[in-house]
């Protein structure tokens, strides 16, 4: 998992975002280490929010992007009436499959990003409840807010996680570390 982004190669724009989306991933995956299924899907401050939920909101966000950009509906449609399921697993969901199933829309973002002819070229975003108008956006764009959106999220389970057992980023970095020393 990436814990620091060095500088970009010489010209590979692209490939310095990607390293970005890929070093926020690594700090919500990092924020689930050594956790139960039970403390991964509680909740231990007044927010709605849990590490297990994070996880699969930003899985889910960022494939929905990528289905946009190239012109298909996300795997999963969303609107009022389901927002909720977003941020809880339902069903015969668990932490391991999103965290398989995050690793496979990173894998498509990867490869999707790397295959656009420029990152000028734009793809259209039709009015949604959430978009107030339809918008022609950038693969630029699209990979900022994966960034923003990821990184917001990542925040969040540092908070959730410290909050369960008083793990900070650091001491699971360094968790991690030994952990893959020791591999």
């Amino acid at each position: 998992m990436v814990k620091h982004v060095g500088p970009e190669a010489p010209g590979d724009e692209r490939g310095a975002l990607l390293s970005f989306i890929a070093e926020q991933r690594g700090g919500i995956r990092r924020a689930l280490l050594g956790l139960t299924a039970e403390q991964a899907s509680s909740r231990p401050s007044a927010s709605e929010l849990s590490l297990a939920g994070l996880l699969k909101h930003v899985a889910e966000v960022e494939q929905g992007w990528i289905a946009r950009a190239k012109g298909e509906p996300p795997a999963v449609h969303r609107d009022e009436s389901n927002w909720h399921e977003c941020f809880v697993l339902v069903g015969d969901e668990d932490v391991e499959s999103q965290l398989a199933y995050y690793e496979k829309v990173a894998a498509e973002t990867e490869a999707f990003i790397r295959a656009v002819p420029r990152l000028d070229d734009t793809f259209e975003l039709p009015k949604t409840s959430w978009n107030p108008k339809d918008e022609w956006l950038s693969m630029r764009w699209l990979c900022l807010h994966l960034i923003r959106e990821t990184a917001r999220h990542a925040g969040h389970a540092d908070i959730v996680r410290e909050s369960l057992d008083g793990a900070t980023a650091f001491a699971l970095v360094a968790a991690e570390q030994q952990a893959e020393a020791g591999s």
